[in-house]
């Protein structure tokens, strides 16, 4: 009797020095999107992004994650576009929408082809030109916004 409660004291403690360690708890994202046609009645669409380069903005290269957005969402293989200093890229955006965008956002970061694996500096949001189902994204007119960083001052 004497080691249970001996026990129940020790799991107690142990439960209670862990019970606000401090840590942030994580939050799980379920994405919405893929509901879109359901909710808006429109159809959804595949729509083709491609770039159109700046040197002063792609430096080295540039790795652009696309962020899902009304009226689209990313299809899982033309999410990820890495763009060269000389405007070529290794993939075409592939986006569903029910209609097209006139504005997309991207999480991106300055990288060599191959750098995948480095956390992205912040978001861009750019401007697009849609024909039919093509896009033209024109990283010249792009804005840079604030560092990710800059998202966490006031918390």
């Amino acid at each position: 009797m004497k080691k249970l409660i001996t026990c129940l004291i020790a799991l107690f403690f142990v439960l209670s020095a862990n019970a606000d360690d401090g840590a942030q708890p994580r939050v799980s994202i379920f994405s919405t999107s893929t509901d879109w046609q359901a909710v808006t009645g429109l159809t959804l669409n595949q729509y083709t992004g491609r770039f159109v380069g700046d040197r002063k903005l792609v430096g080295r290269g540039l790795v652009l994650y696309y962020l899902d957005g009304f009226p689209c969402y990313g299809l899982g293989y033309g999410v990820r576009v890495w763009v060269s200093p000389d405007g070529k890229t290794d993939n075409d955006l592939q986006i569903a929408c029910v209609a097209a965008p006139t504005t997309i956002n991207f999480a991106y970061r300055n990288a060599t082809r191959d750098a995948d694996q480095a956390t992205t500096t912040g978001i861009l949001t750019c401007p697009v030109k849609s024909r039919g189902r093509d896009l033209t994204i024109d990283l010249s007119d792009c804005m840079v916004g604030p560092d990710w960083d800059k998202y966490n001052r006031d918390l």
